[in-house]
């Protein structure tokens, strides 16, 4: 077994499986990846374009920051803009296009708005600004819900209530589930999202590829984790043989991290979200329960959620990148109108995001 990085970028490696996948692909087949940080490896190490021509990688809608709802990073903006509160979040969220403006914007204009590295942060910012409404805006799949799940636990445990999360957590296999319910799905194969099942296993996987009879192969993220999950997705797909594969031993394991399970389970409740650029997925995603609803910002502060979709600029195509029916660079915008500096829509922003992977690294191709 491999151990070290660099083992997983090894030229003769991905050779070797690059021309493995070509022995054994004789049909055109379509594979979506789950997660942005695939899709920025695929795209800055060239992976799609090693494969044989048959082979199609459709980007998936993986980036909790580009599908954050549009109406949350409005509320975002207006608890950032009353006086004694102080907003943090991660720094990828300041730039995420709002209807109007967006947080750094708001910074600009004096607000007190803070990058964090870790949600336990803003306890400690709780309990030095005593006077003030310190809100953790949190983002993120089941990766990193478990994280924003022990800062509300700890925070009641020690009494901070000058503390409260605004929640913007995701799960993955309902979008799955969406996609492939859809009638445009053009997704016949999953490369699902290594980090997601660190924490949640994949047995839950095994109905959605049994139910519409697709191939789920959790995969990591270096060049040779990839070219290994498409094999084994290809592999299946050419047998007909439909199950959930773990590409990704080294880390993941069926069960995933039961505690962090429980911890989640402590704290929040499943509910309906709607998915920027997308739409409104039952199920999909997190909210706080009513035994901690002392650190729910929207009881707080009484903010009216109506789950609702705001449309984005007509100049920009998000939607359709996210659902894996454009690829960035086929976005008129690209480039040109839209860019990391002045982004049109969120995944120009993201470090996980399509638009971002492709401006970074196939902006002239």
């Amino acid at each position: 077994m491999m151990k070290f990085v660099d083992e997983y970028r090894d030229i003769n490696l991905v050779k070797k499986y690059t021309q493995a996948i070509a022995n054994i692909t004789t049909k055109r087949w379509q594979i979506m990846e789950i997660c942005g940080g695939q899709t920025h490896s695929i795209v800055k190490y060239g992976i799609d374009q090693l494969l044989p021509t048959e082979i199609t990688l459709i980007h998936g809608p993986g980036c909790p920051v580009c599908v954050t709802n549009i109406e949350l990073i409005d509320q975002a903006i207006k608890i950032a803009s009353l006086p004694n509160t102080i907003l943090c979040s991660f720094g990828d969220m300041l730039r995420v296009p709002g209807s109007k403006k967006d947080l750094l914007n708001i910074k600009a204009l004096g607000a007190d708005i803070r990058i964090i590295y870790s949600p336990l942060d803003c306890l400690k910012i709780a309990q030095q600004n005593p006077e003030k409404e310190i809100v953790f805006f949190a983002v993120g799949f089941e990766t990193t819900a478990p994280s924003t799940a022990i800062t509300i636990y700890q925070a009641q445990e020690q009494n901070i209530t000058n503390f409260s999360v605004l929640i913007a957590h995701i799960l993955v296999p309902p979008a799955m589930e969406a996609i492939l319910s859809s009638n445009q799905c053009q997704v016949q194969g999953f490369l699902a999202a290594g980090h997601v099942c660190t924490v949640m296993g994949y047995h839950q996987y095994e109905l959605i590829s049994s139910q519409y009879k697709v191939p789920i192969i959790v995969t990591g993220f270096e060049p040779v984790d990839i070219l290994q999950g498409i094999f084994l997705c290809i592999q299946q797909l050419e047998k007909q043989d439909f199950k959930v594969e773990n590409q990704y031993s080294r880390v993941v394991h069926k069960k995933g991290n039961q505690n962090a399970q429980l911890l989640m389970k402590e704290v929040f409740e499943i509910t309906d979200y709607f998915w920027r650029g997308i739409a409104n997925i039952p199920n999909s995603g997190l909210k706080i329960k009513e035994k901690y609803q002392l650190f729910s910002a929207e009881n707080k502060f009484n903010l009216e959620l109506v789950n609702t979709q705001i449309l984005e600029s007509e100049n920009c195509i998000s939607g359709k990148i996210l659902q894996g029916m454009k690829k960035p660079n086929q976005c008129p915008s690209f480039g040109t109108k839209c860019t990391p500096e002045q982004p049109l829509g969120a995944p120009m922003v993201s470090s996980e995001g399509a638009c971002a992977a492709y401006y970074n690294y196939r902006l002239n191709q």
